[in-house]
């Protein structure tokens, strides 16, 4: 299967005041994406607030970015949930409306506590899409999954045969270059922490990954593959450093999914606010936030809408 470079956005879901999906905003946010220098969206999980969507909302949000998106921009649909089934027909609707690839998570309960379940409950979402291939998000800080990636692609390898890789969302950068030497690299390893990009690059490998802080940090980002391709190396670790500046921002205020949201609106995209249960920023907070963006000069090294 082809290996995905470049970086691949986690789009956030907007949402109208009274808490309905609002559609109109993706071409706009589809064009910002392309102009930062992204190459496709996974739609619909954790930073799309994908777990507090309907199955119809999720099955809209996938084909409004379809139609939004440029021939050559990939959309990837994140397709996990508490219940197989429902991911079964994500999965297969995704496939059918000409998504590029799925993905999902581990489900927050009940928790999965061995890799042999793991792979079973990939193994059905998977065949409901056998035409696509199928990532598995590894996020453990969302769900407890805390499995060895190691023994998951062992035991997963032949098994399913359109497995892809793993979206590999976690500090073990020891376990990841582990998964990525698999077989000589057999599976497509996208990293997914923006904070430790640069690093996974240095270990000779990382060609793609999945982002959240891309939404609105995407130029940045962009710039560390882009940097350390011409072997820049010196850039490269100072647009690193600024990127962990952004998220020490943003964990003032709970996080890429609540802050970074907040962040869309003060570059002119207003995505409305977080579904319950998340605490949505206060206007006070709104305001100490910008204070603490352009005290690292932000809104100088980022583009607006």
């Amino acid at each position: 299967m082809e290996k995905i470079t470049g970086l691949i956005n986690a789009p956030f879901t907007p949402f109208y005041e009274n808490g309905d999906v609002n559609y109109e905003p993706l071409g706009t946010y589809a064009e910002f994406l392309v102009k930062n220098g992204l190459k496709g969206v996974f739609v619909n999980g954790s930073s799309g607030e994908g777990y507090m969507l309907t199955d119809e909302e999720r099955m809209k949000l996938a084909e409004r970015w379809l139609e939004v998106s440029p021939a050559d921009f990939k959309v990837m649909v994140h397709v996990g949930s508490t219940c197989a089934r429902s991911s079964r027909r994500l999965a297969a609707h995704a496939q059918s409306v000409g998504a590029y690839a799925i993905g999902a998570m581990a489900p927050p309960f009940p928790r999965i506590g061995r890799v042999e379940e793991l792979v079973a409950y990939c193994q059905e979402i998977a065949c409901g899409a056998p035409r696509l291939p199928f990532y598995f998000y590894h996020i453990p800080a969302f769900n407890g999954v805390y499995l060895s990636m190691t023994e998951f692609l062992e035991a997963v390898d032949g098994r399913i045969s359109n497995f892809a890789g793993i979206k590999y969302t976690y500090e073990n950068l020891y376990e990841y270059n582990q998964c990525r030497l698999y077989k000589d690299g057999k599976f497509d390893m996208l990293h997914g922490q923006d904070e430790t990009l640069l690093p996974c690059l240095a270990m000779g490998g990382a060609r793609g990954g999945i982002g959240g802080t891309t939404n609105y940090n995407g130029r940045t980002l962009v710039g560390i593959l882009d940097a350390w391709k011409s072997g820049d190396l010196e850039r490269a670790r100072n647009l690193q450093n600024f990127a962990q500046q952004v998220i020490n921002v943003i964990c003032h205020y709970r996080g890429n999914i609540v802050a970074g949201k907040r962040i869309m609106k003060l570059l002119g995209l207003d995505l409305g606010k977080n579904r319950i249960p998340f605490r949505n920023m206060t206007e006070e907070e709104e305001s100490t936030m910008r204070a603490e963006l352009e005290e690292i000069h932000f809104f100088d090294r980022c583009n607006k809408f």
